[in-house]
């Protein structure tokens, strides 16, 4: 039973996680329609502005992690006491966690950057 709800708090832990950049990078795009309108009216294909969005979002995700990782690492030292058979910094998990957060931020961001690339540039323009 305490391992189930682990995983269910894990599980939530993570959509918490995804949710986070997904609401970010959609008002980014929402607030930048006017501008990514007139990329796209000037010659920007879908595939620029998708990588434009992405860019931000992973710029993003890399500073998150530069500052979660090392906050993880001080965390588990200064919890070592309190956990029994478990290392207080295991290379191992902190890689899966690291890359399983990261995809979770990119796949949340995908959303987002599909929804810039199918702006249409006179109705973006327009609605300026």
């Amino acid at each position: 039973m305490i391992s189930t709800l682990t995983t269910l708090f894990g599980v939530i832990g993570l959509l918490l996680a995804a949710v986070g950049p997904y609401g970010v990078m959609a008002y980014m795009v929402e607030q930048r329609t006017g501008e990514i309108g007139i990329r796209m009216a000037l010659g920007a294909d879908r595939c620029r502005v998708v990588k434009m969005v992405l860019r931000r979002a992973f710029s993003q995700v890399g500073i998150g992690l530069a500052l979660g990782i090392p906050a993880a690492i001080g965390a588990g030292r200064l919890m070592k006491d309190q956990l029994f058979g478990v290392k207080p910094w295991d290379p191992v998990m902190l890689v899966f966690a690291t890359l399983l957060l990261a995809l979770a931020a990119a796949l949340a961001s995908v959303i987002p950057a599909r929804r810039a690339a199918a702006v249409e540039p006179m109705v973006a323009l327009r609605n300026e």
